[in-house]
């Protein structure tokens, strides 16, 4: 399998890279633990890649090629962020006569219980007044768990490192679906990686996203495709949007409706 590194600047830098680096350089590969009938035996492209984003908050921050609008990526920022969905992994329903919860877990669950490792992180990083420790690492994989499940978790671990006076982040993914996850994923943790930096009173630093199976699966290879060619031939300015001032907006604009809805799925279920 191919290692890939990419080098940005921006998010949607580092997307846009990354799409032409998987295009050009991945290899086409079979996926056993996706069954796709009635097509040519490999299912995927595929390679090991890094992207390396040097500043996270720059903008633009939006790319145009991706498959969620502004209340998508704001839902998905409220899950990962602030545990919208964690109530799922509570429910218990029944399905093909076998008991089992809504969802086998979320990614803010997995930060926050048994123990915040949100609070431990930022704690550890606390700990000496240099915020030296190479210790402040959140762990997603629950090896018992995810070895029961039809579909364990893709993001591994996330590592917080103080240097140079900022904060950086590593990010490791199993598996990373390329057109379909990985913006929504990045920016998500990016997020993220500015809370924890905004707790410990520091400047946003590098943020990495390494998959060590980057891949497109092959129902989406036209529109990856396409995505590729307007990449190869559009100035980044035309296939990007700003964060601030307009798109968040419209992500703001959407945060009330989102958690009326979130809060009537818990009621569904006798939660208040």
């Amino acid at each position: 399998m191919k290692d890939i590194f990419v080098e940005a600047q921006t998010l949607p830098e580092a997307y846009h890279k990354g799409i032409l680096a998987l295009f050009t350089d991945g290899e086409l590969a079979d996926c056993s633990d996706w069954n796709i009938k009635n097509l040519e035996s490999y299912s995927q492209l595929e390679c090991r890649m890094t992207l390396h984003i040097e500043n996270p908050l720059k903008e633009p921050r939006i790319s145009k090629l991706i498959i969620c609008g502004p209340r998508e990526l704001e839902q998905y920022r409220l899950e990962v962020l602030e545990g919208i969905l964690d109530f799922a992994v509570d429910v218990e329903v029944t399905r093909d006569g076998k008991t089992t919860t809504l969802e086998d877990y979320t990614y803010h669950h997995r930060m926050t219980k048994p123990i915040d490792q949100i609070d431990f992180v930022t704690n550890e990083l606390k700990r000496n007044p240099e915020m030296s420790s190479r210790r402040a690492i959140i762990g997603i994989r629950d090896n018992y768990q995810d070895s029961q499940i039809a579909n364990p978790a893709c993001l591994q671990n996330i590592h917080f490192m103080v240097r140079n006076g900022k904060l950086d982040v590593c990010v490791m993914f199993r598996s990373n679906d390329f057109a379909q996850a990985f913006f929504m994923n990045a920016f998500a943790l990016i997020c993220l990686q500015e809370s924890v930096a905004n707790k410990l009173g520091l400047p946003i630093g590098t943020y990495s996203q390494t998959s060590n199976s980057m891949h497109v699966y092959q129902q989406n290879f036209e529109v990856f495709y396409a995505y590729a060619e307007k990449v190869a031939n559009l100035p980044i300015e035309e296939l990007t949007y700003e964060y601030e001032g307009f798109f968040k907006e419209m992500m703001d604009a959407s945060r009330e409706e989102i958690l009326a809805d979130f809060q009537k799925q818990r009621a569904k279920y006798g939660l208040e």
